[in-house]
């Protein structure tokens, strides 16, 4: 046996945590990382007993609730590794290691949330004229049942998965919806569709990048949640605290007292990549030489340098307007919870 597993164990669950069911359309599906033998670590889908020859994947409809499973399963997997037998520091390494891989996902899993309840409310007022003489190059009426209950809430996509009769369905050209594909990437791919086209992009297109777009598509409507009254209380009381700025998923709340600017929302620099997507914010301070619209945390590389917290501009953005040297500004942060944007923005009112 190898001393990295659990006696009993062939491979030793260390974390959980869900990612969206693209096939099935069904919720979310909770995934488990677990170290192998070789040492590495991996994602898979949780299954439970249901006899004692059958097995199912562990399945959830509410984003809500298998956050908070997951949550609570995390709080006592994290301590199987005090359990392996290997060094002190190995036992460290791992615990970051975990920590980054659940970090990576909780934060994507909540921006997708926020962008689709966004898209969604975004098109509500879109017009649905038409929809039921779309022509199906199928003679199944019932199929052409199931696209408008997709359709009636979410119109504007053009790429949908009906799983029901195992057919994915491309709006064309013509306005004629056609068969296309029905396979697992094309299944992410109307995911990623109910998101995109509501922000006017392709669910086909390249993710890290539509997201980036749809981001700086938000950052106005971030801006107005310093309108809401329970944002004002909320960053009243930071102020009271000390805290001038305030980390919410990927955008961050942040106080100057300089020319009365007050309290602007910027936001967090971030990346679909692994390498970005996973890094861990150390605590202290950001010091802005300039005031660029994106904020780096500071935090450790993979070497051990350490990265000083930062403002920048986005590549396309040009240089930052920089600061005279008198005017820095060096402030702590804080971290809100990661869903705490979803419910501010379920908040806001469109006209």
């Amino acid at each position: 046996m190898d001393s990295r597993q659990i006696p009993g164990n062939s491979l030793t669950a260390l974390a959980v945590f869900p990612q969206p069911c693209y096939e099935s359309d069904c919720g979310y599906l909770m995934y488990e990382y677990k170290l192998k033998k070789d040492g590495d670590l991996k994602w898979y889908k949780k299954c439970i007993e249901i006899d004692k020859h059958h097995f199912k994947v562990e399945t959830y409809s509410q984003l809500n609730s298998v956050l908070d499973v997951s949550i609570k399963e995390n709080n006592k997997l994290i301590k199987n590794i005090d359990l392996l037998n290997i060094s002190d520091p190995e036992k460290n390494s791992l615990k970051l290691k975990v920590d980054k891989a659940v970090t990576a996902l909780s934060r994507r899993i909540n921006e997708e949330q926020l962008m689709l309840n966004e898209a969604i409310r975004r098109n509500q007022d879109y017009s649905r004229e038409g929809f039921v003489s779309l022509i199906i190059h199928s003679d199944e009426q019932d199929v052409k049942i199931e696209l408008l209950k997709i359709l009636a809430q979410t119109p504007y996509v053009k790429l949908v998965r009906i799983n029901k009769y195992n057919i994915t369905l491309l709006l064309d050209k013509n306005n004629h919806w056609v068969l296309c594909q029905h396979t697992a990437q094309t299944a992410k791919y109307c995911y990623r569709e109910k998101i995109a086209r509501g922000f006017g992009y392709s669910g086909i297109a390249h993710w890290g990048k539509t997201k980036a777009a749809i981001r700086s598509i938000l950052l106005p409507r971030a801006n107005q949640l310093l309108q809401l009254a329970s944002v004002k209380r909320m960053l009243d009381e930071a102020l009271v605290n000390g805290h001038k700025v305030l980390v919410s998923g990927n955008y961050v709340f942040w106080f100057e007292e300089n020319d009365q600017i007050g309290w602007t929302i910027k936001v967090v620099k971030n990346s679909d990549s692994e390498k970005d997507s996973n890094i861990i914010w150390l605590k202290g301070n950001v010091l802005s030489k300039n005031h660029g619209r994106i904020v780096v945390l500071p935090y450790i590389k993979e070497n051990g340098e350490h990265i000083q917290g930062h403002t920048k501009n986005a590549p396309n953005d040009g240089k930052a307007l920089p600061r005279h040297k008198n005017e820095y500004v060096e402030l702590p942060f804080e971290v809100l919870r990661d869903d705490l944007m979803i419910s501010l923005f379920g908040e806001l009112k469109y006209e």
